[in-house]
């Protein structure tokens, strides 16, 4: 019996399963090697806090204002809704008006969404 087009075997995931193993492997030997190889000495000096040459002063739980928080947030949001309009700028002749009309409706959600931060005041720096 012929297996059909749409029909997968499962010997068709065997490169796959290689891949998997293969990469599987080399994680588990290069951890395993660098853990028997590498060097065993601690010291003060290697155990310190180290951030480009500068001693850290301090202590690093120190309350810092939620603002900056939120504007990260919501630059990564923003930014990720942007990258949407890329495709669809690309494809806008065959979307025709039907993709017009969505991709209104996307840029409407988005500012509405923008101007309740802006109304919220999460934007606004004191």
């Amino acid at each position: 019996m012929e297996p059909t087009v749409n029909q997968y075997l499962p010997s068709d995931y065997l490169p796959i399963l290689i891949q998997f193993a293969a990469a599987l492997g080399f994680v588990i030997f290069a951890l395993v090697a660098t853990h028997m190889l590498g060097p065993k000495r601690s010291s003060a000096v290697k155990g310190a806090a180290f951030e480009s040459g500068i001693e850290s002063v301090g202590d690093a739980r120190t309350p810092i204002s939620y603002k900056y928080f939120m504007t990260a947030i919501l630059f990564v949001l923003f930014d990720v809704e942007i990258i949407f309009m890329y495709p669809w700028a690309v494809n806008f002749k065959e979307f025709g008006a039907e993709g017009f009309l969505q991709m209104l409706l996307f840029l409407g959600l988005l500012m509405s969404g923008f101007f309740y931060v802006l109304k919220k005041g999460i934007l606004k720096w004191e």
